[in-house]
């Protein structure tokens, strides 16, 4: 069906353009931009734009599998199935290293929303029924010890998984809303950005920090980033110079705020989806409603 196809086609490009806008922004603290790599010494920005674009083909498979189809078990099985041979195409690009492990599974689970209803009206909604479809149990994830799971373990916080479990409540309370509100006051689209990052890590309990730094470092970016925002964000002089202490503290500390990076691009990805939307509530995009 050829709307089928432009729909997964269309959904694909909205996220990897969020994926390749998200590691553009700069200058981002403990993350690759295009001032630095940040507190990694095995990532670039190259092999970040190599990994986003690499994943097109599977969040336009993510997208075909879930049209037209309600949350249940089996499309959350079909899906994460899609998603761990879409973990493969991305390490085959990146020589093992992972760049957008997390990104797979929080955008696809929005894409995979996006285009299982045409009558979604808002992030929100969105936001839900990914949330529905990540609570689905999936008979056939490998068992495995990984760094998030740990994590988890040790400090007894959601993660990506209860993140997208829960509806993604820093997508929908807290990213979104601050872009909006930020761009409501004029502030340029890069700082609004820049400033809604620091927006979710100062509140964001972030398991890629919590891992190289533990909870002293999670609480050290937390108020980091606060203090960004408190100095009147990034569009300021005091903001900057708040950010330039937060980058460098994050720097001595390798500690890099992946799992808020990963948001970030979910905020982005449903952000160029509500923009879509048709005068009916579906969301549009060409000449095709999605």
């Amino acid at each position: 069906m050829e709307q089928k196809r432009q729909m997964a086609e269309t959904l694909a490009e909205l996220a990897v353009q969020a994926l390749l806008e998200e590691v553009n922004l700069t200058p981002k603290p403990g993350l690759v931009d295009q001032e630095n790599n940040g507190a990694h010494h095995d990532l670039t920005l190259d092999m970040m734009h190599r990994s986003a674009e690499s994943l097109r083909p599977v969040f336009a498979e993510i997208a075909a599998a879930s049209y037209g189809r309600e949350p249940n078990q089996s499309l959350r099985e079909d899906i994460a199935a899609i998603g761990r041979r879409g973990e493969q195409v991305m390490l085959s690009v990146t020589s093992g290293i992972n760049t957008h492990k997390g990104a797979i599974w929080s955008l696809g689970l929005l894409v995979s929303a996006a285009a299982g209803e045409a009558e979604l009206s808002d992030p929100e909604q969105t936001s839900e029924r990914a949330g529905r479809i990540a609570r689905f149990p999936d008979r056939y994830c490998p068992v495995a010890s990984t760094n998030g799971s740990k994590v988890k373990a040790a400090y007894q916080v959601p993660g990506a998984k209860g993140e997208a479990q829960q509806n993604f409540p820093h997508l929908c309370k807290v990213g979104l809303p601050f872009l909006q509100n930020a761009r409501e006051k004029g502030i340029s689209e890069t700082n609004a950005r820049l400033d809604t990052l620091l927006a979710i890590m100062s509140e964001l309990d972030d398991t890629c920090i919590l891992h190289r730094g533990g909870m002293k470092a999670l609480q050290a970016v937390k108020k980091g980033a606060r203090n960004v925002l408190d100095n009147g964000g990034t569009s300021t002089t005091a903001g900057r110079l708040a950010l330039m202490r937060l980058n460098q503290r994050m720097m001595e500390r390798f500690v890099s705020p992946g799992g808020s990076a990963d948001l970030l691009a979910a905020v982005l990805f449903s952000d160029a989806l509500q923009k879509e939307r048709s005068l009916k509530g579906g969301v549009a995009v060409g000449n095709v409603t999605i």
